[in-house]
C-alpha cells in the first residue's frame, strides 16, 4: 500500500522511507532521527534521563535509489539520508558489488556520486563493495568510511568478506569495522562466535575501530537477537577482552565516530 510514486522508482522508495522515518520521530517522543552531530548530542543527553531514547540515521545500502542521477543524492540528503552504502547484492551505475558479476572499480557516475558525498559529508559505507571500488574510494576520499557489517578474511575466508589489506587501510583512516552477526561473515554465528571475530579484529586493527555490525535486517539467520547482546559482552570478558575495549566495540566506538564525521 505504498504510495503509487514508488512503485517504479527506487529513488522514490527511498525519499518514501525517508519520510517514514521523519513522521516517526515527529510523533514519538522517544525516537530522535539524526541528521547531525547536534541531533546525536541531544539524543545522547536525553537518554541520560530516559533510557528508551533510540536515536536512528538514515541510510541506504546499495546507490541505485540515485537511477544515476546526481541531483537525486542531493535531494535524498534534503530527505535526511546521512549514509551511503555504494553497492548491495548487484553492480550498480556507480560500480561493482561484491557478489555482482564483474568486479569493476568506480564508473565516472560513481566517482562523482563519491565527490558529491564527500562534499556533503555523507558517511560512504563499502560493505558491499567489490575490491576495486573500494580501492578507488579510499584514493578519491579524505574522510574515512566504514564497512558497516563484515568479518575479517583471514580470520573467517567467504566470499563475503574483503581482504585484510582493505580492512587495514580502512582502519589506518579512522574508519570503522562492524562485526557481523551471520555465519558467512563470522563462519561461528554463536555469541562466541562473534567474540572471536571481534577480539580477532581488535588484535588485528585495533580496538578504535571495530564495532558492531549485526546485520539484523531481518534476512539473516542468526543464534541471538538484540535483546540479546550481553552474550556478546559476556563472550567478550570470557575471551579477556578488557572492559575498556569492550565498551569501544559495544557502542562507544560508533558514536564517537557519528560525532565526528555526521554534518555540523
Amino acid at each position: 500500500l505504498w504510495p503509487v510514486r514508488t512503485w517504479g522508482s527506487l529513488y522514490e522508495r527511498a525519499a518514501y522511507q525517508a519520510g517514514r522515518l521523519e513522521k516517526l520521530d515527529a510523533r514519538d517522543e522517544n525516537f530522535i532521527m539524526v541528521r547531525t552531530k547536534s541531533d546525536l548530542e541531544r539524543a545522547a543527553q536525553l537518554r541520560r534521563q530516559n533510557p528508551d531514547i533510540v536515536a536512528g540515521v538514515m541510510g541506504m545500502e546499495g546507490a541505485h535509489p540515485l537511477e544515476g542521477d546526481i541531483e537525486n543524492l542531493h535531494k535524498l540528503y534534503a530527505a535526511g539520508h546521512r549514509l551511503m552504502a555504494l553497492q548491495h547484492f548487484f553492480d550498480n551505475e556507480l560500480g561493482g558489488s561484491l557478489h555482482g558479476a564483474h568486479c569493476e572499480g568506480l564508473t565516472a557516475f560513481g566517482a562523482e556520486a563519491v565527490d558529491a558525498a564527500e562534499e556533503l559529508s555523507m558517511i560512504i559505507d563499502v560493505a558491499h563493495s567489490c575490491e576495486k571500488v573500494v580501492w578507488d574510494v579510499l584514493e578519491r576520499t579524505t574522510r574515512p568510511i566504514i564497512i558497516s557489517h563484515t568479518g575479517i578474511k583471514s580470520k573467517c575466508d567467504t566470499a563475503r568478506n574483503v581482504p585484510d589489506e582493505i580492512m587495514a587501510e580502512v582502519a589506518r583512516r579512522g574508519g570503522l569495522i562492524g562485526i557481523g552477526f551471520w555465519d558467512e561473515a563470522v563462519c561461528d554465528a554463536t555469541p562466541d562466535g562473534v567474540a572471536a571475530m571481534i577480539k580477532y579484529g581488535i588484535e588485528k586493527f585495533g580496538a578504535d575501530v571495530i564495532a558492531l555490525g549485526s546485520d539484523f535486517d531481518g534476512s539473516v539467520t542468526s543464534y541471538f537477537d538484540t535483546s540479546e547482546l550481553a552474550a556478546v559482552t559476556d563472550a567478550l570478558l570470557r575471551a579477556g577482552v578488557s572492559e575498556e575495549d569492550i565498551r569501544k566495540v559495544m557502542g562507544e566506538n560508533q558514536i564517537r565516530f557519528f560525532l565526528e564525521y555526521l554534518p555540523e
